[in-house]
């Protein structure tokens, strides 16, 4: 519908610049604001649901034994960091700092930053790199040794989300959408939000205050009793 009156009101305005028309007839039309559709979170339950998925799998796949750890570390350093799917896929081992916490990023344009990455996620890379043997070169192989492309990290979530009780549909960026709204549910500030998942502009940053704002309804509606 929007596609087809921009279409429209373009024509018209060529019509009164090239063949004379004295009036167009949508120049005070508006259509309604639709609003944003808030994005889907997983509450920590589902996420430590998750992140437990690769241990039960690995019990009844025939794969090398640190496949699973290095699915562990994805999806550990996907919550922890709040990064982006072409990001993780790009990381190399030189970019992960143990010492400072923290992993160097190239988001989009090129521009650096640096993001903090929590305890457990730092130990899932260490126990999946000392199983793989990956001291080198791109931070998360395939089975061939080869850097994971974005299509395979995907795969693996899909994977792994058919061995929970999770109903919704996950790709990566619904952990960046956990990440960022769980953060604000703990209190962090948007500016600090923005910071870490490199956006440009704080209004990007801002749908996740909705989405807390959401929630706090909820749990207000559910819990007080004159609610």
């Amino acid at each position: 519908m929007r596609l087809q009156f921009s279409a429209l009101r373009t024509f018209y305005q060529f019509l009164a610049a090239r063949k004379g028309l004295r009036r167009n007839p949508l120049r005070e039309v508006q259509l309604p604001k639709i609003d944003k559709k808030l994005p889907l979170v997983l509450t920590r339950q589902q996420i430590e649901e998750l992140l437990a998925a690769p241990a039960r799998v690995a019990k009844n796949r025939a794969a090398p034994g640190w496949m699973p750890l290095r699915d562990v570390a994805i999806m550990e350093l996907f919550y922890s960091s709040g990064l982006r799917l072409s990001e993780l896929a790009a990381l190399d081992v030189a970019d992960v700092d143990l010492y400072t916490e923290s992993v160097r990023v190239f988001g989009k344009g090129r521009k650096e930053r640096i993001c903090p990455v929590g305890l457990p996620a730092l130990e899932a890379i260490s126990r999946y790199r000392a199983a793989a043997n990956v001291h080198s070169g791109p931070l998360f192989i395939n089975k061939g040794r080869r850097r994971m492309s974005t299509r395979s990290i995907w795969l693996i979530l899909k994977r792994y989300l058919r061995h929970t009780s999770i109903p919704i549909s996950i790709s990566p960026h619904k952990l960046r959408h956990s990440f960022a709204t769980h953060m604000l549910d703990r209190g962090a500030d948007l500016r600090s939000v923005q910071a870490l998942l490199g956006h440009a502009s704080l209004s990007t940053t801002q749908i996740y205050t909705h989405v807390t704002v959401e929630r706090l309804k909820k749990a207000y509606a559910e819990a007080h009793p004159r609610a």
